[in-house]
């Protein structure tokens, strides 16, 4: 019987009592019981909060769901959400899935992208929450892609330490098509899971995909497209670090030695930095010799999986020097990671984290292409438009060293403005256009402004904030809620509150500015006094007996007490 509508249903309810029960499978993997794992993912598997949450998923948060399965549907309503959430049986047969092409980014190349139904998408979901705490208990420290709390700008941090200390060589490296190759068999051995999950993931393995009106069978590979395929894929690369600092453990030891003169197999496996973000990774090193002994050892590695490394993607330079014809410097997720000279420095050189080239042509072809086609419609659209544009890019690169980059981009982004406003008005003056589509805001004489103040963002307004690379192999299912909610800003089973405010504070208290814990007696502080007064500027977080020590000396100027970090 169903208790709820699915628009009324308690969906924080539901959120921590699944987040729970994954905390309780992490930490039973990480003690190494297996047991306890089965039992923990089969009443994880069973949950009715879990099956509703994996249908939110895959039909409303999904950014895929509006792309279509060999069944066609799209859209469901709250009732069909409802039915398919209490209905999802997993001993069911996979439907094969459905082919589209999609157009891979700088190139004119397509890779096929695999859609299953709706239904076998809220299958994956499910079992995916139970088998991510299991990986994210095991999974090595220098993995980012595709994992929960992780991103590509903790890979692109972790690259800038290895080198910010040394200089070296780096093999910058790319698997050619990783998805579409992992052998299948070997995936299912290192799953090493329960012979029913087992059986339900080699049947989406084995599906098939229809291409048109062509059914084709699936020997190899996760495709690309299904909920579950980035953690399957991560399985398969797992171990990819480990093995290969192990296999080249007597290498990196005699490296050390002729280094430093000293013996020490833990310091010299941590002078050789392994680094992968899903399909991508780099191996940093100060010896080309050990280079290029890493690179052998992983294509042998990754043949045991099917898969072999893309050679027009790959190359071995120098972060530093040129080396062999190869400019010094490599890109990797968009940025540009490369050393340069500097005599005032004590190292003799600095190291830079920029905007690659490559990531700054795109963006302004982007543009190009969209004030090409918006050549007729309204400026407020225009602008309505480049906004999230603009506002999506100049993000992602906010962490690395792109303020100068910002401005050029800015004054690319104001002729291409310019050329567009004199186009629409062939047979007008200059100041006509000016007048019309520039006008003074702030310190701008030129923004690209309508008369009803809607206004174009600029790149350099994104302030340079510096990214905190996450620590170790930290996971959101460790139960360190200072920790996340500190990095995130959320956390199912602390209030929302709590955890934007720790976000807002940087984890410290207001008053003394020493860090909150959970050891620590945590109260929220009005500011002026009046506890009717609930709005975030109002409100710091502080330790239980600074709470008492303000209160006693009647202290409520917000200037004393502010969230403001040290």
């Amino acid at each position: 019987m169903i208790r709820y509508e699915w628009n009324e249903i308690p969906w924080r309810k539901l959120e921590i009592k699944t987040f729970k029960l994954q905390k309780r499978i992490y930490r039973a993997m990480q003690q190494d019981n297996i047991k306890l794992v089965h039992k923990l993912q089969r009443l994880m598997l069973a949950s009715t909060s879990a099956r509703i949450l994996a249908t939110r998923k895959v039909s409303q948060d999904n950014r895929g769901r509006k792309t279509a399965g060999i069944d066609g549907k799209i859209a469901l309503t709250q009732r069909e959400r409802m039915n398919l959430a209490l209905s999802i049986n997993l001993k069911g047969r996979s439907k094969p899935l459905r082919r589209i092409w999609i157009a891979k980014s700088g190139t004119n190349e397509k890779r096929p992208l695999g859609i299953p139904t709706i239904e076998d998408r809220a299958k994956q979901a499910l079992l995916k929450m139970a088998l991510e705490p299991e990986w994210e208990a095991k999974f090595e420290p220098n993995s980012y892609g595709f994992r929960p709390g992780r991103s590509g700008h903790d890979a692109i941090v972790a690259i800038h330490n290895a080198i910010t200390k040394k200089t070296g060589y780096v093999l910058d490296a790319d698997i050619s098509g990783c998805f579409d190759n992992i052998n299948h068999q070997v995936l299912l051995n290192k799953l090493a899971t329960t012979p029913m999950k087992r059986r339900i993931i080699k049947g989406w393995l084995k599906a098939g995909v229809i291409d048109g009106e062509v059914f084709y069978t699936t020997k190899n590979g996760t495709p690309q497209g299904g909920v579950i395929s980035p953690l399957l894929a991560n399985v398969a690369l797992h171990g990819l670090e480990k093995d290969t600092k192990n296999s080249l453990a007597k290498d990196l030891l005699e490296d050390f030695k002729k280094k430093t003169g000293r013996s020490s197999n833990i310091k010299a496996q941590t002078a050789i930095s392994i680094i992968r973000y899903a399909d991508d990774f780099v191996v940093i090193h100060e010896n080309k010799e050990i280079i290029m002994k890493a690179k052998a050892t992983i294509e042998k590695w990754l043949a045991n999986i099917g898969l072999k490394l893309n050679e027009s993607k790959t190359n071995i330079v120098h972060s530093l020097n040129s080396d062999n014809g190869q400019k010094p410097g490599f890109d990797f997720l968009g940025y540009t990671i490369r050393q340069f000279p500097d005599k005032n420095k004590r190292r003799g050189y600095k190291s830079y984290t920029k905007p690659s080239k490559q990531g700054q042509k795109e963006h302004l072809l982007t543009i190009k292409k969209i004030l090409r086609n918006m050549i007729a419609m309204p400026q407020e659209k225009v602008i309505e438009k480049l906004n999230p544009i603009i506002k999506g890019w100049s993000n992602y690169y906010t962490p690395g060293v792109s303020s100068s980059i910002f401005r050029k981009i800015d004054h690319k982004l104001h002729k291409k403005l310019w050329q567009w406003s004199i186009r629409r008005h062939p047979d007008k003056s200059r100041a006509f256009v000016q007048f019309k589509y520039f006008r003074q805001h702030g310190n701008y004489k030129w923004r690209f402004m309508t008369h009803g103040g809607k206004f174009m963002i600029l790149h350099s307004e994104h302030k340079i904030k510096r990214h905190i690379k996450v620590i170790g192999t930290k996971s959101p299912y460790n139960s360190d809620w200072e920790y996340w909610t500190t990095r995130l800003g959320k956390m199912p089973g602390i209030k929302p509150k709590l955890a934007k405010l720790m976000k807002m504070q940087q984890g410290r208290c207001g008053k003394c500015k020493l860090f909150l814990n959970s050891d620590n007696v945590i109260e929220i502080h009005h500011n002026d006094g009046t506890h009717g007064n609930n709005k975030y500027e109002n409100l710091v977080l502080l330790h239980g007996h600074c709470h008492d020590i303000i209160h006693s000396k009647g202290m409520y100027d917000k200037h004393q007490i502010s969230r403001g970090a040290v």
